[in-house]
């Protein structure tokens, strides 16, 4: 049970970001007409967010730690780098970039380190979902 669960959080994860940077974030600038007002409200998607990486990867520590405990080493402490990582990753681009992209601090190159740092996540976050997805039992065809 508690594997599934595990499993489901990492699919939140993967998938909210998935879906909040490659969805809901270019169809604001693309329906919302001003830049301004889809930048704002991209922003607030964005520190929403970091509350849901926050939320599952604390989680997912938590278990893996437990899975640690029970002799899953090798496997457990690379999936532990992996959440590590991503919530650096999310805590750096809403604590350190976000607030120069909001200043207009040299936007361009604040927004293209948060794209970046924003799809780093998006990977780590996916390779742990994957590494975590059980394998089909193969059947005869």
């Amino acid at each position: 049970m508690k594997d599934r669960f595990a499993l489901l959080l990492a699919a939140f994860w993967w998938g909210s970001l998935t879906t909040t940077g490659f969805l809901v974030v270019p169809m604001a600038f693309a329906k919302l007409g001003s830049p301004a007002v889809a930048g704002n409200f991209a922003g607030q998607l964005f520190a929403a967010q970091t509350w849901v990486a926050l939320g599952c990867g604390i989680a997912l520590l938590t278990y893996f730690r437990s899975k640690m405990v029970d002799g899953v080493g090798p496997a457990a402490r690379t999936a532990i780098a992996l959440i590590v990582v991503a919530l650096l990753l999310a805590l750096l681009q809403e604590y350190a970039v976000s607030p120069r992209i909001l200043a207009r601090d040299n936007l361009k190159l604040w927004h293209a380190v948060g794209s970046v740092m924003y799809l780093a996540q998006w990977v780590f976050a996916g390779v742990l979902l994957w590494r975590m997805a059980p394998t089909a039992p193969r059947h005869p065809a």
